[in-house]
């Protein structure tokens, strides 16, 4: 069961495996190109920094694709279950809106009543007001 404490989701072959031996790589090359300066290493460090970066750059639009899946969701369901907050969506920022797809559909109304009377200043305390959780096991 997902509640507060255990929703962080971690892909293992993104955080355990892939990112920590490019990371690696890169910080070997670095030092390979400052033992041994020439255009070899030079080179291999080039390619080691396109690597991490291409690594990075394809999580970032895998969780901008979700961010805006999410926002879409959210949008459907507050015109489903408080009207009266359909169109304000975008006066929240995109950790609000993710932290209120936790909430169950019978709580939605009243939280996101709180939360677009400024009752919250962060995700973290709209998750923590959740008292029904949905959980959420297809992120990014």
């Amino acid at each position: 069961m997902q509640d507060y404490a255990t929703h962080r989701r971690f892909n293992p072959l993104y955080h355990f495996i892939a990112f920590p031996i490019l990371a690696a790589n890169l910080v070997i090359t670095g030092i390979h190109l400052f033992r041994a300066p020439d255009a070899g290493t030079g080179w291999s460090f080039v390619v080691a920094f396109g690597l991490l970066a291409m690594l990075g750059v394809g999580r970032t639009q895998a969780l901008m694709t979700q961010d805006r899946v999410i926002r879409l969701e959210e949008r459907l369901r507050l015109q489903a279950l408080a009207p009266a907050f359909a169109g304000q969506i975008e006066k929240l920022n995109k950790h609000q809106v993710a932290a209120l797809r936790f909430a169950s559909d019978a709580e939605l109304p009243e939280l996101a009543r709180r939360v677009f009377a400024g009752e919250f200043a962060s995700g973290r305390e709209i998750k923590r007001a959740v008292t029904s959780w949905r959980a959420d096991y297809m992120r990014v």
